[in-house]
């Protein structure tokens, strides 16, 4: 095992032990579930989509430049259709890989090819832990949640701050919520809010103040990484569109993930919702470089299914984990990125949560996953951020991380001499080479709980739900603000008040 990789030993009743900070590379083919005769049929069947159907773009600004590009713009409608001509040559030139550089150089990550970044999850309205239960988020509980993240280092990428802060006026929540990821964290950040064109200059402006660049340099030197989900079936929002022709024009990455829940936001089969998911990230792609003709617009999956019993959206399903690994071969079809998540449907940190979550993340794995959202605290859907799940994840997160770590063969590792002396009818529990090693020789947990049942009885004989709430805890009473020059946060929190002030005023 190489250094880099070795556990951080846990102090008995102090800190869990952790992996160090690092990259998480799979060195694994690609798994494949569609012929290459059937990833053509997809892409096909999408380029007759966007032809023949179109999309409609309804911001005024994002059809222009699509109109300018070569789409068919109906005049007096919103209605785009793309010549496949024009989609496959838009698809020439973007970047294959690039790094998101974040705040500590050390913690930069480089997404594309076999890399894997896992980010924290983004967007839930509700928060939820053992002691308080399922809440409207605060702006507290967003910040806790922020430290969090900061604190587990098998999360590379602050996704999201976690829950939306609802004591905060929506106007402004999001500058709260990016001052907390640029100043309790100093990893690669990726905002939460990518609705209007404002919101999303917001957060290149701070992504500038943080990094201490200006537009070129953040340019040249990514250090955020955006996200837009388009209005399953086929429309963008003229809030979405523009924010992602900012995002471009600044060189920022951003993938484009439709929402395509099968049988209710697209088809029923599998097979349809991704042909429709395929086209709209197709759609987005090519406004992306409409914006800005080699900017790192990349591939986004989110297609589930619906519980046909109830309408309820289906997350973690054996439908969900096939479209990972399908919408894994488009990506590599067009020499892309890919981004997807951790999902479970589960109300409670329960073992439908770790079923659930756990075919999500294996499905990422197999289909080779770039950036994995959601990927630690995801809950009920997506509508609460939990706590005790963010340790769940990180604990499966962890898992994957060690399995994906090569194996070593060398004679050293072989240990031909540790056989030769132990011989037959021996144990190895003395040998050399046992002692030499056997303080790091396999993974040690996070979370799990390996003691013999009395120990574990005696000891209050709790539940790994119960332990990741005495987990999170002790992160976050040992957590420490990551260095920040005072000028750089004074200006920051000056950005913010500037910007509340001018956008509350309107």
């Amino acid at each position: 095992m190489s250094r880099r990789n070795r556990p951080v030993r846990s102090v008995p009743g102090v800190l869990p032990a952790q992996r160090p900070f690092g990259e998480v590379r799979n060195p694994y083919d690609p798994m494949r579930i569609l012929s290459d005769d059937q990833v053509e049929t997809i892409h096909a069947a999408s380029l007759r989509v966007l032809c023949e159907i179109g999309i409609q773009v309804d911001s005024a600004a994002a059809r222009a430049l699509l109109r300018a590009a070569g789409a068919d713009v109906a005049a007096g409608t919103a209605r785009v259709r793309l010549d496949p001509g024009l989609v496959e040559e838009m698809l020439t030139g973007i970047p294959d890989a690039f790094t998101i550089h974040a705040r500590d150089p050390a913690k930069s990550v480089r997404v594309g090819g076999n890399a894997m970044t896992f980010a924290t999850v983004c967007g839930p309205s509700f928060v939820s832990d053992l002691d308080r239960g399922r809440r409207a988020g605060t702006r507290a509980d967003m910040r806790d949640f922020v430290r969090l993240s900061a604190m587990l280092n098998i999360f590379h990428h602050e996704g999201g701050a976690g829950c939306e802060p609802l004591d905060l006026p929506h106007e402004t929540r999001h500058l709260d919520m990016m001052l907390a990821q640029t100043t309790l964290c100093d990893k690669g950040w990726q905002p939460c809010w990518m609705n209007t064109a404002a919101r999303a200059r917001d957060c290149i402006e701070m992504a500038k103040i943080a990094l201490q660049t200006d537009d070129d340099g953040l340019r040249a030197r990514p250090g955020i990484l955006g996200g837009v989900n388009t209005n399953s079936p086929l429309l963008f929002d003229d809030g979405q569109a523009e924010a992602v022709i900012e995002f471009a024009r600044a060189g920022q990455p951003v993938h484009i993930t439709p929402f395509t829940l099968a049988g209710a936001m697209s088809p029923v089969t599998i097979g349809g919702s991704l042909v429709q998911q395929n086209a709209e990230s197709l759609a987005g792609i090519v406004l992306g470089q409409s914006a800005c003709r080699g900017a790192p617009v990349f591939y986004g999956h989110f297609t589930s299914n619906v519980d046909m019993r109830t309408g309820a959206p289906a997350f973690g399903t054996p439908e969900y984990a096939k479209s990972v690994i399908a919408s894994g071969q488009m990506a590599r079809r067009y020499g892309l990125p890919i981004r997807s998540s951790n999902t479970t449907t589960s109300a409670c940190v329960d073992l439908q949560a770790a079923y659930e979550s756990d075919m999500s993340v294996m499905a990422c794995v197999q289909g080779h996953i770039n950036v994995m959202m959601h990927a630690g605290g995801w809950l009920e859907g997506g509508l609460t951020c939990s706590f005790e799940k963010l340790i769940l994840d990180a604990e499966i997160l962890q898992m994957q991380a060690a399995f994906l770590d090569p194996l070593n063969l060398d004679a050293a590792e072989i240990g031909l001499e540790a056989i030769a002396e132990v011989g037959p009818a021996g144990h190895f529990l003395g040998a050399a080479h046992t002692l030499e090693r056997y303080r790091d020789a396999f993974y040690t947990p996070l979370l799990s709980d390996w003691r013999n049942f009395e120990t574990w009885r005696d000891d209050g004989g709790k539940s790994a739900t119960q332990r990741a709430n005495t987990i999170w805890k002790a992160l976050l009473h040992a957590y420490e603000k990551p260095p920040i020059d005072p000028a750089v946060e004074e200006e920051l929190e000056d950005y913010v008040a500037r910007a509340s002030e001018r956008i509350l005023a309107r």
